[in-house]
C-alpha cells in the first residue's frame, strides 16, 4: 500500500475517529503486503501503523494490528509466511490504527499484551485534545490481557523479542521492541521516518520523551540494524539519527519562541522549521500542526 494513502487513514481516524474513517475509507481496496526485514521477522504495511510479524517454529508474533477491518488481510499475510497462528499480538500503544485489530484477533485466542498504560487508556474514554476528538473505551475483549510496566521478553521462534516501556513519548504507554538475534527494532510512534510525527500530549506525550526514545534505539541500534518505524518506510540507524537531530532543532527553535514571549499565533507566522518542511513536512502533520503541538508542549508548566 503507498504510504501516502496509510497516514491519510491514519489522519482520518485522529481528526474524525474510528467511526468517520470506517466510514469514509474502502478498505477493501487496500492490500497487506509483507517485506522481509531479517531472518523469520517482516513488516506488514496496510491502513495505519506499521506491524511487525515474528513467525518460526513456535508461533506467528505480531506487534501492532492496524484498523479492525484490515484482521482478514492481515491474517491472510501472516498466512501466506507461516502456518502457525497469530498467538500473541504487543500493542505498542493505545491509538486505534494501531489496536483496531485487537477484538477481532482477542476473540479468536491471540494473546494480548501491552505497558499497563496502554490497558488504563483502553479501559475508559479519551480526549485527544489535538484535534478535538473523544475516543471511547475500547470492546473489553480488545483489552490487552497481560501487562508489564518496565519491560518483558518473549522466548518464542528462536528469538528473544524484549519489549521495553520508554517515558512518555508519543503517549504515557510506548513500548519498543527489540528483535534481538534478528538485530531489528520496532519503534512505534516514537518514530515517524522522514516525517513530522503526532506528539499525543493530552495522554501524556512531551517532544522530550520522543527525543529520548530516539536516543534509547540509538544506543541500542548498530550500523546493520533494521528499525521498523510506527509509520514510514523501513529504516537504518542513520534514518533515525536525522529523524531524533530534526526533533532536537524542531524543539529548541520553538523553545526560543516560547523563551521570548511569542504568542502560538506569532510562534506559527514566524515559521521556524520553514527549512525543515520540505523533508519533513509531507507527511502524517503539516508543519503549523506540528508547531501548534510542540508550543503547548513547551509552554506547559512543569509538571503538566
Amino acid at each position: 500500500m503507498a504510504r501516502g494513502c496509510s497516514l491519510f487513514l491514519s489522519v482520518v481516524l485522529l481528526l474524525g475517529g474510528p467511526a468517520a474513517a470506517l466510514a469514509q475509507q474502502d478498505f477493501s481496496k487496500i492490500e497487506v503486503t509483507s517485506q522481509k526485514v531479517a531472518e523469520g521477522v517482516y513488516m506488514l504495511t496496510g491502513a495505519g501503523g506499521n506491524i511487525g510479524l515474528s513467525v518460526g517454529a513456535d508461533t506467528a508474533f505480531l506487534v501492532d494490528d492496524q484498523y479492525a477491518p484490515m484482521t482478514p488481510k492481515i491474517k491472510a499475510a501472516v498466512a501466506a509466511l507461516t502456518t502457525k497462528p497469530v498467538r500473541f499480538v504487543l500493542n505498542t500503544h493505545w491509538h486505534g490504527d494501531h489496536t483496531g485489530g485487537n477484538k477481532d484477533l482477542g476473540e479468536a485466542g491471540t494473546l494480548i499484551v501491552a505497558h499497563e498504560n496502554v490497558r488504563k487508556r483502553m479501559t475508559a474514554e479519551q480526549f485527544l485534545e489535538a484535534f478535538g476528538m473523544k475516543v471511547p473505551p475500547a470492546d473489553p475483549v480488545a483489552l490487552p490481557v497481560v501487562t508489564f510496566s518496565d519491560s518483558v521478553t518473549f522466548h518464542l521462534n528462536g528469538e528473544e523479542i524484549y519489549a521495553f516501556h520508554v517515558p512518555p513519548a508519543h503517549t504515557d504507554g510506548d513500548s519498543v521492541i527489540q528483535f534481538r538475534k534478528a538485530n531489528v527494532l520496532h519503534g512505534g510512534d516514537t518514530f515517524f521516518n522522514g516525517m513530522y510525527p503526532f506528539v499525543d500530549l493530552s495522554t501524556g506525550g512531551s517532544v522530550g520523551g520522543m527525543i529520548a526514545a530516539a536516543d534509547r534505539m540509538l544506543a541500542l541500534a548498530g550500523e546493520s540494524t533494521k528499525i521498523i518505524p510506527g509509520h514510514g518506510p523501513l529504516a537504518t540507524k542513520a534514518d533515525l539519527k536525522a529523524y531524533r537531530d530534526m526533533l532536537a532543532i524542531a524543539r529548541d527553535r520553538v523553545a526560543a519562541q516560547v523563551k521570548a514571549g511569542k504568542t502560538l499565533e506569532q510562534t506559527t507566522a514566524a515559521k521556524p522549521l520553514a527549512d525543515l518542511d520540505a523533508k519533513w513536512g509531507q507527511g502524517f502533520l503539516k508543519a503549523d500542526v506540528f508547531v501548534s503541538i510542540l508550543y503547548k508542549d513547551l509552554a506547559r508548566p512543569a509538571g503538566k
